[in-house]
């Protein structure tokens, strides 16, 4: 399978000095693949209307962010992007072909995948049924379930057009009142409502909530006659700015989040059957051009049908996969802090389970022998395991200090009423740095030991979030290094005292150290070949942007070099040209599990796979934000069997894969290889066997 990731048009020649894709075409690339896999008839059923579902949210995301961000550059007169010096108006017009043939696919998958489910007895209907019992039963549902929530506001001069949210959904209403003279009807479709009803019987059907409102709009709108209705969904710009000299940093957050509720408008997607003059009353309501308009050939907000997914029968679904918990600690009696001190481990998620993490703070919580805890949360859940551990140790009397990100996005309300949580449990609470964005994910556990005191360390790459780690894969890292916790120290030191750590032994970190780290380690490769010795970098990240870094692994790949790099998003760099970057492999691995961990890989002078290989896993990917503007942690992964576990099992499982392998060619397209039912996966594989270094007494077992 193949398609075009990017436009010819935007592509560079090979022989031009702009040497790389562009960043949002790379993304709706990605977004591409995720949607390929919905096509995917070997997948279940069940599971390619959830790959439907996350491509919607997905777009809808870009859209709030990142097309948002490009249409403020131009309302401030900027004609050209200042990163890749395109023309914007170009840009613009290139993201929106290519989000409107994603929106577009984006129905015609669902309605092929509805008709799917129909041979399988399973109705999803966007019509209710005629029966005169459903109709009976819809309608006692409707007077006693849907009409209580609903406020449906008739427009004339002392009724304005309603306020509408970011995502909101509605439905507009033309209507001849009782002297035939036309009127138009809004509802706000509530998000507490819910997108579907599930009818009563055994056979599983649903119907669209709106047409259930249609249905019985003669309910709400008395004496009139529905001539025409449609249904309409918008996106708001999300970004919010921080003055960070503010005062009050958590009153100055609440104050951009009341703010970004009234985002410009940067979508505004209605059902096709919405009637001219419907188009013109919403593109004048929400004060947006019509051609930054969708028409949708089907339901909008796709991304609401993941209600459904919890309802589908076992068939229909991935294979029931319970995460493994770590046996090397149940062979220490489910002692954390004796088997981190027994050996470092690396718990591999979702294959192995986040409780892990959860377990090794709630132990921390109720040791009387630990005296200190240390916390970074970015993302985490409203009622978070993590956090009510934290609370626990706060109110045993022991010092804990969270350090929390209120600029993590869509995440800022969470992270304050966290905050206020925290801190009236006796929590000590730091915003980290105003200017820079706290991405590390570090715990930090001080435990008496033998009258001495003992650091024990978590380093994640991935967020404290029990919900996302059983879909996310990631790493999480426990050692009781002294100088891997001396480091983890002095960074926590840096989130609360602005002191800059300088001589950290066995990592390093964004924003001060990790262009130049990371360019050094690359120049060791670039000598290596010069000294005749083996060299090679591997690299596993979410997304490649920075130039620099670009620039630098391109020098590499001229001196000879190999790279392989796995980047699962967006990648600017372009590979396989000559001269440039013939040595360099891209490949992106979308299937059951979002790929989400980060390793660095060096030859270090072995060839791969050798102890001599530097390996370091991290927060961050290879992006400006992550290295200039965040603060992010790199930890070097010393210890034999963690070293091994990352190079010998996780990567090379991940570059073996087939099946869920996307193949970036230098013109921006990406191909996907012909597979079988035999093709290795990489995620089958994690799946079926422990990890290296948490195997314990089942290591005999890992192949």
């Amino acid at each position: 399978m193949m398609f075009s990731g990017l436009t010819e048009s935007i592509l560079p020649p090979a022989n031009s000095d702009n040497r790389y894709f562009n960043r949002e075409l790379s993304w709706l690339a990605f977004n591409e693949r995720v949607l390929a896999l919905a096509e995917d008839v070997s997948l279940p059923l069940a599971e390619r209307l959830r790959f439907v579902s996350i491509s919607a949210d997905n777009l809808h995301e870009f859209f709030m962010v990142r097309i948002a961000g490009l249409r403020q550059l131009q309302q401030r007169g900027i004609h050209r992007v200042p990163v890749d010096d395109t023309e914007l108006d170009t840009l613009l017009s290139l993201l929106h072909q290519r989000s409107s043939a994603l929106l577009a696919k984006q129905n015609r998958l669902l309605a092929s995948l509805i008709a799917a489910f129909q041979a399988e007895d399973i109705l999803i209907l966007d019509n209710v049924p005629t029966d005169g019992e459903d109709m009976e039963w819809l309608e006692a549902h409707f007077v006693s379930n849907i009409l209580p929530l609903l406020t449906p506001t008739t427009l004339d001069p002392a009724h304005p057009f309603p306020f509408f949210h970011n995502q909101g959904k509605g439905m507009l209403f033309e209507l001849a009142d009782s002297n035939k003279k036309l009127v138009h009807g809004v509802i706000l479709l509530p998000e507490n409502l819910g997108r579907f009803v599930k009818l009563p019987g055994d056979q599983l059907r649903f119907v669209l909530v709106e047409a259930v409102i249609k249905a019985f709009i003669g309910k709400i709108y008395t004496k009139h006659v529905l001539k025409s209705s449609s249904v309409f969904s918008i996106i708001r710009d999300s970004e919010i700015e921080i003055d960070d000299e503010a005062n009050d940093l958590i009153n100055e957050f609440e104050t951009a989040l009341r703010a970004r509720k009234r985002g410009n408008v940067v979508l505004l997607t209605l059902t096709s059957d919405a009637s001219a003059s419907t188009l013109n009353l919403l593109c004048q309501a929400m004060a947006i051009e019509k051609d930054r308009c969708f028409g949708a050939d089907g339901p909008v907000s796709l991304n609401n049908f993941a209600e459904l997914i919890s309802y589908m029968p076992k068939h229909l679904l991935y294979p029931t996969f319970n995460p493994r918990f770590p046996q090397r600690i149940r062979d220490f009696d489910g002692d954390c802090f004796a088997a981190i001190r027994n050996k470092d481990i690396v718990v591999h998620h979702p294959y192995e389970s986040f409780e892990v993490v959860v377990r090794f703070l709630q132990q921390a919580a109720r040791d009387p022998d630990v005296l200190a805890i240390r916390q970074t949360l970015y993302r985490t859940t409203p009622n978070s395991p993590i956090v009510r551990a934290l609370i626990e140790a706060a109110e045993s009397g022991k010092s804990v200090t969270a350090v929390i990100e209120l600029k993590a996005r869509f995440d800022e309300k969470n992270n304050i009423l966290l905050a206020r949580d925290l801190e009236r449990a006796g929590v000590h609470i730091a915003y980290g740095l105003t200017d820079l964005k706290i991405h590390a994910k570090m715990s930090a556990v001080v435990r008496r030991e033998s009258g001495r005191l003992v650091t024990y360390t978590h380093l994640g790459t991935g967020n404290y979030h029990p919900i996302t780690a059983k879909v996310y894969t990631d790493l999480s890292y426990f050692t009781c290094d002294k100088e891997v916790g001396r480091d983890v120290y002095e960074v926590f030191k840096y989130l609360t005292s602005h002191v800059h750590p300088e001589k950290l032994k066995k990592s390093f970190i964004s924003p001060h150290q990790s262009m130049p780290r990371l360019s050094s380690l690359i120049d060791a490769e670039i000598a290596a070949v010069g000294e005749g010795k083996p060299s090679g970098i591997w690299i596993k990240c979410n997304a490649i942007v920075d130039r620099n870094i670009i620039d630098k692994l391109y020098e590499a790949s001229c001196a000879g070099v190999r790279i392989e790099i796995i980047a699962r998003g967006i990648c600017c760099l372009r590979p396989g040209i000559d001269g440039l970057s013939e040595n360099i492999t891209v490949r992106s691995i979308v299937g059951r599990y979002l790929e989400h961990g980060r390793i660095y890989a060096f030859a270090n002078g072995g060839k791969f796979g050798s102890p001599k290989n530097m390996v370091f896993m991290s927060s961050a990917d290879l992006m400006p934000r992550n290295l200039l503007r965040r603060v992010e942690t790199f930890v070097q992964l010393e210890n034999p069997t963690v070293r091994k576990q990352v190079i010998n099992q996780i990567l090379t499982a991940t570059l073996r894969d087939e099946k869920n392998s996307w193949f970036l060619k230098s013109d921006g397209s990406y191909r996907h290889p012909a597979t079988g039912p035999d093709s290795f996966s990489a995620h089958d594989y994690f799946i079926a066997n422990p990890s290296l270094s948490g195997a314990g007494s089942l290591a005999k077992e890992t192949k």
